[in-house]
């Protein structure tokens, strides 16, 4: 683990949307690494601490492009913008031959094998030092939690019915992030083809079928997942499987009862249980929960970025 006396500085593009909001709480408390750059096109020249009150005083948005955030000498770089916006940041960075780590929230390099896809509970390696990071999507994080114990047992699609907080639509209005829309209300979209079944399908290498569904809650997703097996299985072994698997993850818990979003909501973990299995065996039904701010985006790019500053993985987290 690297021990720094001087803090490392950390830039975040696209600070005015929820994650962005959710990293600035987070860094307040990280004793190695400042924010150094804020950027945000709407609050431009705007104190971050009006907005964020854990910010430091003095700290304030500008609208950075590429050219001024290299000038900054940054160790790291954060992207939280919209889809399709983070190759141009991405191009620049590498073209500058920047030292810095980037690390994207967006989809735009979870599918490109020259950055590392950050879901450390599944590819976490010691030597691990990586300068181009992809977080994993929120939904796409708790369908691979679900399913990777058993991946080598499954024996066809897996179904997926997901749940998440309004929160996850993002800061532009929409019907699926208006508090009076959803009231009273389950809203379900994209139920083929969405990005986050492409990508835990590529990554896990087996058929997904996932049916996503908005809530009126404000943050946390769950996901159902029914898994067809070559082999029987019973709950009980399930779980145990399961236990062994993840044994030692501080951030991953697993309980016999299926978890609720209220357990999650504000933390940084991700918790896994309600195992069923049929009554021949072989199918399996898990539920994976976690907080889509949170594991599902800012506390794991933070999870991802302690680990490439060789700092200790949940510093500024736990």
């Amino acid at each position: 683990m690297t021990v720094s006396s001087k803090p490392f500085r950390l830039g975040l593009i696209g600070a005015r949307r929820y994650v962005g909001t959710e990293l600035i709480r987070l860094l307040a408390d990280h004793p190695s690494i400042e924010l150094g750059l804020v950027s945000s096109r709407e609050r431009e020249g705007l104190p971050v601490h009006d907005f964020e009150p854990t910010a430091a005083k003095g700290l304030r948005y500008v609208n950075a492009t590429p050219e001024q955030a290299i000038l900054e000498d940054l160790d790291v770089l954060v992207l939280a913008l919209p889809n399709g916006m983070a190759a141009a940041w991405a191009h620049a960075f590498d073209l500058a031959g920047s030292r810095a780590i980037v690390l994207d929230l967006s989809a735009d390099f979870r599918f490109d094998t020259d950055w590392h896809y950050g879901l450390p509970e599944l590819n976490r390696r010691s030597t691990d030092r990586h300068k181009r990071i992809s977080n994993p999507g929120c939904y796409a994080t708790a369908m691979q939690l679900a399913i990777a114990p058993m991946r080598g047992q499954l024996a066809g699609a897996v179904a997926c019915f997901g749940v998440s907080g309004y929160s996850g639509a993002g800061t532009v209005p929409s019907a699926n992030n208006d508090p009076d829309n959803l009231r009273d209300n389950l809203i379900p979209y994209a139920l083929t083809g969405h990005i986050h079944e492409r990508e835990v399908a590529s990554r896990l290498g087996c058929e997904i079928h996932f049916m996503p569904h908005v809530a009126p809650h404000f943050r946390g997703l769950s996901i159902t997942a029914s898994l067809p097996l070559k082999s029987p299985i019973t709950s009980s072994d399930a779980e145990a499987h399961y236990r062994n698997f993840y044994q030692g993850e501080p951030l991953i818990g697993i309980q016999s009862n299926a978890p609720w979003l209220s357990a999650v909501a504000n933390t940084p973990s991700a918790l896994i249980g309600g195992f069923t299995a049929s009554e021949d065996g072989n199918r399996l039904v898990v539920v994976s929960v976690l907080d889509n701010l949170l594991k599902g985006a800012a506390s794991q790019a933070l999870q991802n970025i302690n680990l490439a500053l060789g700092l200790n993985e949940t510093t500024g987290i736990l």
